[in-house]
């Protein structure tokens, strides 16, 4: 899909600010509402637009364990990649899962009431036979930067953009 300058723009202002008015999102992306709200539209159809959501600081409900857990496969068939990755998905510890190359295959992120709960996790994953050849675990003791799923890379063209 082909962005414009408009598109970029929309997209940014929500990215700021997802409850933003479609009045004010108009004014930001220099549109009428119409033609402004149609683009928002269209970017919601193509997937570009995934959801509008909160970005809550659950360190302030949640006193538990962030744990970066780093997942090597013993076998990487087609096969045991989906197997793993289904099981990640389904499992609620896991906030993020980032398939990478390189030394390992997977990066997660997994949230736990404590320690104990995060070994319970991690040994279920290996009893359930998934392929996991190692795993090292980071506990993690500051986030020194959090760019939020708002944020947009600084580096994007002002111009135009597209796949």
């Amino acid at each position: 899909m082909k962005l414009d300058r408009y598109d970029l723009l929309i997209l940014r202002t929500l990215a700021r600010d997802g409850r933003i008015t479609k009045s004010r999102l108009a004014e930001e992306a220099n549109l009428s509402i119409s033609p402004a709200w149609e683009r928002v539209r269209r970017l919601e159809v193509s997937g570009l637009i995934r959801g509008y959501r909160a970005d809550v600081d659950w360190s302030h409900v949640f006193k538990g364990s962030r744990v970066v857990v780093e997942v090597t496969l013993g076998r990487h068939t087609a096969h045991d990649l989906r197997r793993f990755e289904e099981r990640v998905m389904a499992a609620p510890e896991v906030v993020r899962c980032h398939a990478t190359g390189g030394g390992v295959d997977y990066v997660m992120e997994v949230l736990s009431r404590d320690i104990d709960h995060y070994q319970r996790f991690i040994d279920s994953l290996l009893t359930e036979e998934l392929g996991i050849e190692r795993y090292f675990t980071y506990i993690v003791t500051k986030i020194v930067k959090h760019d939020g799923l708002s944020s947009e890379p600084s580096w994007i063209d002002e111009g135009t953009s597209g796949k």
